[in-house]
């Protein structure tokens, strides 16, 4: 069976699917099983089938995390370096999932409207490319924006983005070992980036297209995002990250404390 485009079997999905199931199992049981075991004469207690003991037991359960993870907060685990500085390998984030309006979880239809991405928020789309796939990303360009990058200067609509030298960032994941810390002001948001020095410039210029966002990597010479694959479109936006509630250190193989409950901005 082909799904449509814009529907993936993932864990949204499942969810999905096991509430509606167990959620039958348990109006059966609420509304015509428990009846019938009320009204036998002997007194005895029914032997449910296991279909329905687990429906009754779990069904609330499940609708909890389906309503909670689809329309408040989802968890995702950041995989890559792209947003060094702001978002580490190993960092898991919540993603607020009623900013930008309220989707369902498996056609992604918006049924309640909401804000849109303001220039600096941090983003976790679909990626146009293959939507099955959540990337995060920096938003820096708007809908009619013309954006450009020029001598690894972000320029919106023929304005230069206040960058100042901020340090140098160490990283064993980077080349070389090291980049140049800058703090760059995006809008009303001012955050961090790294540039390296021995890579080339990625010069370009662009105008946003209505509907969609131009989206960068705070690490800019280690980012693809729409520099390569284009804007995103609207339809795509799952929410805006907000927090990170745990990190993994993979090279230390322990939790970096300093990171839990650190705001996204």
């Amino acid at each position: 069976m082909n799904l449509p485009p814009d529907v993936h079997f993932d864990f949204a999905v499942l969810l999905t699917v096991l509430t509606i199931l167990t959620g039958i199992g348990w109006a059966m049981d609420r509304f015509w099983l428990a009846r019938r075991r009320r009204s036998r004469v002997d007194g005895a207690a029914a032997k449910l089938p296991w279909i329905i003991e687990f429906s009754h037991s779990f069904f609330p359960v499940i609708l909890v995390v389906l309503l909670l993870r689809s329309f408040v907060a989802e968890p995702f685990r950041i995989p890559s370096g792209s947003m060094i500085p702001t978002l580490l390998v190993g960092d898991f984030i919540l993603v607020n999932k009623f900013t930008y309006g309220l989707r369902d979880p498996v056609f992604h239809k918006e049924f309640v409207g909401g804000g849109r991405p303001q220039r600096g928020d941090i983003v976790v789309f679909r990626w146009p490319r293959d939507p099955s796939v959540d990337f995060i990303k920096r938003i820096v360009g708007l809908p009619g924006d013309t954006v450009a990058y020029r001598d690894k200067v972000l320029y919106i609509n023929g304005q230069p983005q206040v960058q100042k030298p901020d340090g140098v960032y160490s990283a064993s994941r980077l080349p070389g070992g090291t980049a140049h810390r800058m703090s760059e002001t995006v809008g009303e948001v001012e955050h961090h980036i790294i540039v390296n020095p021995e890579e080339p410039s990625q010069d370009f210029e662009y105008t946003v297209p209505e509907g969609h966002y131009f989206a960068l990597g705070d690490n800019r010479d280690g980012s693809f995002d729409s520099r390569g694959w284009g804007t995103v479109d609207e339809r795509l936006l799952v929410g805006k990250a907000f927090f990170i509630w745990m990190n993994w250190d993979s090279q230390l193989g322990r939790p970096e404390f300093s990171r839990i409950g650190t705001l996204i901005r």
